[in-house]
């Protein structure tokens, strides 16, 4: 038991800066138990049908068709990165915020004079968590069209995992749209 929460709190660390992790355990506003129940329990039903397995890229996809698009829980994918490593995926989630996260990364470069990152909140829990395991990248030219999206918005995304690097999963967005 001990031994997960040390694993989840050293990806929570070393993802997300110590900082961070320690003003939520110092605050109290989260404990150990709350971090095993939340990696433990199932993420609650979808409305859509959920992938078991990855599309592959069709560079023909046209806005119509992502619509259409089956969706994946992204906690499925953060789970299995390599499997999903060079293909299509097609995810609504909560929108979190804008960001840096991952940019000018050797391994899995994209520059933050062109990208810009961002995050969406966790599936499996109904608190405001962002899935830093995942990261999102955007052309900047793209996302500016996004600047008044806010924290809880539900979007729709769809891009390709170009890199597993760290483990993580690295999307390049291709299409994002806010549900009204």
């Amino acid at each position: 038991m001990k031994r997960v929460i040390n694993y989840i709190l050293v990806a929570l660390i070393s993802l997300a800066g110590l900082s961070f992790a320690n003003n939520f355990v110092a605050a109290g506003q989260i404990s150990s138990e709350t971090i095993i129940s939340a990696v433990t329990s199932n993420p609650p039903a979808q409305t859509k049908p959920v992938m078991t397995e990855p599309v592959t890229l069709d560079k023909t996809k046209t806005e119509a068709s992502q619509a259409k698009a089956d969706y994946i829980d992204p906690i499925i994918v953060v789970n299995r990165p390599s499997a999903y490593l060079n293909k299509r995926i097609n995810v609504v989630a909560r929108f979190d915020k804008f960001a840096t996260l991952g940019l000018d990364y050797k391994p899995a470069f994209r520059s933050s004079e062109n990208y810009i990152s961002f995050l969406i909140l966790r599936s499996d829990t109904t608190k405001n968590i962002p899935l830093s395991e995942m990261k999102l990248f955007m052309k900047r030219t793209d996302a500016e069209k996004f600047i008044e999206l806010k924290e809880g918005d539900k979007v729709q995304l769809s891009g390709v995992v170009f890199s597993n690097a760290l483990g993580d999963v690295w999307v390049d967005v291709d299409y994002l749209k806010k549900f009204e």
